[in-house]
């Protein structure tokens, strides 16, 4: 098991890196909210679900009448 004084060294040598720019940190949350979608994960289930399912009935009305 590593003792304090060489985690606090492998701290310190992360954060300098990580300043750096040389490791990939977390990214902020700003860059999350930039990558997001702008429409909710529920609303684009319902819109496919009612593009899905119009075609859907459409399809069965076309061959079975």
């Amino acid at each position: 098991m590593p003792t304090e004084f060489e985690l606090r060294q492998r701290n310190a040598q992360f954060a300098n890196k990580a300043r750096a720019g040389k490791n990939p940190v977390k990214p902020s949350r700003q860059e999350r909210l930039a990558k997001r979608s702008p429409i909710s994960l529920w609303a684009l289930g319902a819109i496919l679900f009612v593009v899905v399912g119009g075609v859907l009935f459409e399809l069965l009305r076309i061959i079975f009448l």
